[in-house]
Order: structure tokens, then sequence, then C-alpha cells
């Protein structure tokens, strides 16, 4: 296999984990101080590149170009398979959700310093959601060329962002405990959403032919450059603002408010505020292009019902940002139940089944049935956790 086929398909997998998540990462440690947040992301990190090399077993069994709901259905049946289209669907909807809600707000603050124009919120979400609809239903080639002029300008920022924050960092801000023993729990959710790259695992497999040693490499190497891009983010932010300052200004305008009033440098609020946008749009346009093919397909509409596609796509998560205007983070909180069936639930049961139906006589997942069973366990803490934040016995975030 080429080194040129692995490092793309490293940084694929390192790109698709990047993205508005990350900007959710301070809110939800602000509680729990840098040092549990940092426990808790090398656990997850461990979790999902875990996981993952568990979908690469399970490739071995499938043909090449097979997708999760091929495996699924494969492997478990219809009912796998509608579980798995099921989940795909709710993470779609609630990460499109999340950015409108995150981006919509940006987006009319950003008209407004920019023209002057004043924008209400509910105008801003309504002409952020049409922008990118627009572009997205115009199809995947209209994507792909915004999408890379804006990922590199997203690549620039972030580094302009990490450079500018780094020499403002307190020691004794990061040397903070957690304030509530409920909100370390209350944080796993949304911390675990920043590390979903599953989705892109297919294709990765079709990319190198299905070979396990430039998998693995590819997904190992991949997983953990946002592993290190997220610990110096958490550094850079939670180093820079106190935890009691992080707590009062909740939200996402919030947090890039307090960055840029805390270092008090002319151009670092303009810098954290167009990170932000690119790190949410990028990841919106992403997003919602894999759900609005994923409709077309499963509705099958011809090319003349791409707008009706479209409205589909875009109008429900539109309209919980519109009710719930500041559900950046509570919808990240949700998209973790998607995640955990996608990325836990589904591949833990797959190969459970899996090893008792086929000869094993290709690679395996290092940690035998403790370490199926320990992913599953994990699984549950997650989908646990935020079924108490909804019902109000943990305190919720952002």
């Amino acid at each position: 296999m080429s080194k040129s086929k692995v490092m793309g398909s490293t940084l694929i997998i390192a790109g698709t984990t990047i993205g508005a998540g990350m900007l959710a990462l301070p809110l939800a440690s602000a509680g729990i101080g840098f040092s549990t947040s940092l426990v808790i992301m090398l656990v997850l990190w461990a979790l999902m590149a875990y996981t993952a090399l568990m979908m690469i077993e399970l490739h071995q069994h499938a043909d090449s170009q097979a997708t999760l709901h091929t495996l699924a259905m494969q492997i478990l049946g219809k009912r796998g398979k509608w579980l798995a289209s099921f989940a795909m669907m709710f993470l779609f909807y609630s990460l499109c959700a999340a950015y409108i809600a995150g981006g919509g707000a940006q987006f009319g603050e950003r008209i407004t310093q920019w023209s002057g124009i004043e924008l209400s919120s509910s105008m801003g979400t309504v002409l952020f959601t049409i922008i990118v609809a627009s572009v997205v239903v115009v199809g995947t080639a209209a994507v792909d060329k915004v999408n890379r002029v804006l990922f590199t300008l997203k690549l620039v920022a972030m580094a302009s962002v990490l450079l500018f924050l780094a020499p403002n960092v307190t020691q004794s801000y990061l040397l903070t405990m957690p304030i509530e023993q409920g909100l370390i729990v209350a944080a796993i959710p949304v911390i675990f959403t920043s590390f979903g790259f599953h989705g892109s695992i297919p294709a990765i497999v079709r990319y190198l032919d299905g070979d396990t040693v430039s998998l693995r490499k590819a997904i190992v190497i991949g997983s953990a450059i946002p592993l290190i891009v997220y610990i110096f983010w958490q550094i850079v932010t939670l180093g820079v603002v106190s935890q009691t300052e992080l707590l009062n200004n909740q939200g996402l305008s919030g947090l890039i408010g307090q960055l840029s009033t805390t270092v008090q440098q002319s151009n670092i609020a303009q810098v954290i505020g167009v990170f932000a946008d690119l790190a949410l749009l990028t990841s919106f346009l992403g997003v919602s292009l894999g759900l609005f093919e994923f409709l077309g397909d499963s509705m099958k509409q011809k090319h003349s019902s791409r707008v009706v596609t479209g409205l589909i796509t875009f109008v429900p998560p539109m309209g919980f940002a519109l009710f719930y205007p500041q559900g950046f983070i509570t919808a990240l909180g949700y998209a973790a139940i998607a995640l955990a069936i996608l990325a836990i639930f589904l591949p833990v049961v797959m190969v459970l089944k899996a090893r008792q139906t086929y000869q094993i006589d290709g690679y395996q997942v290092a940690g035998g049935r403790f370490g199926v069973m320990a992913c599953a366990g994990a699984g549950v803490v997650i989908v646990g956790a935020q079924l108490l934040i909804t019902a109000g016995v943990l305190p919720a975030l952002g």
C-alpha cells in the first residue's frame, strides 16, 4: 500500500474528527477543570480508536464496497440495518441542529459587525441555513469546492488562535478542580461527540483496498491527531479564562467574547470569531451533505426533487434552532446517543456475532471478549449520562 494513500486516509480521519465539536470542549469542561477533562479525553479517544479497529475486523467478512448498513444487514439482518439507519439519521439531525443553533447566532452577529445592519437572532439563523442549504442542494461538487477553501482558511485561523492565546495561559487556571462531581459525568457525552469519525471508515476501507495494516495505522494516527489538537485547544482556552468566568459566560458567543476580552489584543476577537465561524460552517456542510444524500437515497427521489429533499433535510433542525437558540451543547449531547449506537453498540454486537459466525483467520482486535464488553459498558455510561441530564438528575451544560 502506498504511503500517499495511508497519509491521505489518516488526514481524512483527522479532518472528519476535528470540527465544530472542538468549540464545545471548553464549554463542557468549564466546571471540571483541565486535568479532569484531559483524563476523559484520553479515555474516550482510546474507546473510539478501539471500536474503529473493531470495524476493521468486521470489514474482513464483507465486500470492500460495504457500508455500515450493508455490514449491519449481513451480520444482524434487517433489524440491524434499520437500527443503523435510524441512528444515522438521528445523529445527522442532532448535529445539524447543533451547528445551526451555534452558527446562526454567530452569522447574525457577523453581519451586524461588518455591515451595521441589525439582524434578529431568528433572521440570522434562517439566512445561515438558507445559504448552506443552497450549496448542498446544488450538489457534492459545489460542497467540495467551497469546503476546500473554508477548510484551508480554518487551519490558518486555528493556528493563529493557538499562537495568540498561548502566551496568555495562566498555570493556576489549569490546576482548578471540578466544582461539582455531577459535572464530570455530564461532560462525557459532549466530549464524546468530538471524537466521532466512524462514518468515514467504509470509505477508508475502500480507498486502502481493505489492507488491515494500513487501516490500523491510519485509524490510530488519524484519531490521535485530533486528540493532540484538542489538548492544545483546552490548554489555551481553560488556561486563559478562569473557571468562574467560563461558568458565568455560558454558550458559544460567551466563550468567544470572554477569550477576546481576556487577551485584549485588537485582532484576536476577529481571529477567534472567524475560526469559530469556519469550524461551524465546514462541519455543517459535511454533516448536512451526508444527511441530504442519505435522505435522497432513502426516498429514491429524482433529480427534480432535490429541493424537496433539501427542505426535509434543513427545516427540522432549523426549527429546533429557532425555538432553542442556545441549544448548541444540548443538541451535541443528544447526538452522543446516536453516535454511541453507531460507533459502540453496533460494532460490539456485530463483532460478537461475527466471531461466532465466521472462522477467525484474519485480524482480530486485541482484548478479546473483555475488551468488547468494556466498550459496551462505556457506551452505557455515555447514553446513561445524557438521559440523566435530560431527566434533570445531572446538571445541564452550556
